[in-house]
């Protein structure tokens, strides 16, 4: 699927998200990477095979105030 040099990681390789994007929908808060994967703004991800990844992002900075 990728074309570019270096080839952009595989959508099974734990650094998918470093792929380049192909068509981005910040209106619609997502991206199509050259692997095929969907990244969500909530950092989710849709694969090409239909699983997903629930959004992985750190918690808040305020929610870290005590």
């Amino acid at each position: 699927m990728c074309q570019h040099l270096p080839t952009c990681p595989s959508a099974e390789a734990t650094d998918r998200e470093a792929a380049r994007v192909l068509a981005c929908f910040p209106e619609q808060g997502w991206s199509l990477l050259c692997n095929g994967v969907i990244v969500f703004e909530d950092t989710g991800e849709l694969l090409p095979d239909g699983s997903t990844i629930a959004p992985h992002r750190g918690p808040a900075r305020h929610a870290l105030v005590a």
